[in-house]
């Protein structure tokens, strides 16, 4: 846990410090914005798989600070590795002057986003690749360290006298979510790994609901997402199982269940936050040459939430914030 205030502490102190420059230069709002400032595009280009809901705060982020700042912003999604280097491409193409991406697919978009860098566009990297985009010449990332999220889980079931863990990833081959549940099981060894298709949610919980009645030693279920979890707590009252449930990221159901007890708590990596500094980030770049590089990732996380701190994040997470 003290690993995990000390991130908090870093990324509270390094969004104050951005923000407050931000003021600074703008004057007080995106009207008074640099020279130029106006006229910027920056592209997000994300591997966001339809219907999830946990893009939305990403991309809430992003459209708050290009409001804040004046800027273009042009978002892109696609979960296709191929596709998604595919869209890197075209805003190379389109000129824009500044590029965020996410890296759950290094090998295939690692190489466009390179490309980006080599045509002298400002790149971070946000969310997935924390530990690869350097490989890439990106400056700068922001996102959550995955392993040590999921290290941190399974310490908290190994003090909880948990006896076996399930961990689900609903998107096999995602680098982030696969370190995850690689972090659970070094904290708690004793974790099963079983995958499902995220996309579609009724399937997710009948594999979930199926594993638990043939299997009723699992005293935790792991879900790496938070519409997941939703699906894991109707699995968990169908199987009529007592396992507890865990969660990576948090929307305003899970906040809710936090508090009422159905779910222990939740790892929040604080997507809104990364999707603003990555914009800011590149705004900064731009308009007033500041370094995005060299002090390594910016953590946002891991985030612990749970019935002790839950109370005042259930509004946040009402309004899409957190």
């Amino acid at each position: 846990m003290r690993s995990t205030r000390r991130s908090l502490q870093a990324v509270v102190a390094v969004t104050a410090a951005t923000v407050g420059l931000a003021a600074c230069s703008s004057g007080g709002g995106a009207q008074d914005a640099p020279e130029g400032g106006q006229d910027l595009t920056i592209a997000m280009i994300t591997h966001e798989a339809p219907g999830d809901a946990f893009w939305d705060k990403i991309r809430a982020g992003a459209e708050a600070a290009a409001d804040n700042l004046g800027v273009t912003l042009n978002y892109s999604n696609d979960p296709d590795a191929g596709q998604q280097a595919t869209l890197v491409q075209n805003a190379i193409d389109s000129k824009v002057d500044g590029v965020a991406v996410t890296l759950a697919f290094v090998d295939q978009v690692g190489p466009a986003a390179q490309a980006a860098v080599d045509a002298g566009i400002p790149v971070v990297a946000f969310n997935s690749g924390i530990d690869n985009y350097q490989d890439y010449g990106i400056s700068m990332y922001f996102g959550s360290n995955e392993q040590l999220a999921g290290r941190t889980v399974g310490q908290r079931i190994q003090q909880d006298a948990g006896g076996k863990a399930l961990c689900v990833i609903q998107e096999q081959g995602h680098i982030a979510l696969e370190t995850r549940c690689a972090g659970v099981t070094e904290g708690f060894p004793n974790t099963e790994i079983l995958y499902v298709e995220g996309t579609d949610l009724p399937s997710v919980q009948q594999t979930i609901g199926s594993k638990l009645q043939q299997d009723p030693s699992v005293t935790h279920i792991v879900t790496l997402g938070a519409q997941v979890a939703q699906a894991a707590q109707q699995a968990k009252t169908d199987a009529g199982s007592q396992a507890e449930i865990v969660t990576f990221d948090l929307n305003a159901d899970i906040a809710q269940a936090i508090e009422n007890g159905d779910i222990a708590f939740s790892v929040d990596q604080q997507p809104y936050v990364q999707g603003y500094m990555a914009v800011q980030a590149l705004w900064l770049n731009l308009t007033n040459g500041n370094d995005i590089g060299g002090g390594g990732p910016v953590l946002t996380g891991p985030s612990i939430v749970d019935r002790g701190n839950v109370g005042p994040i259930v509004e946040f997470a009402q309004n899409n914030t957190r």
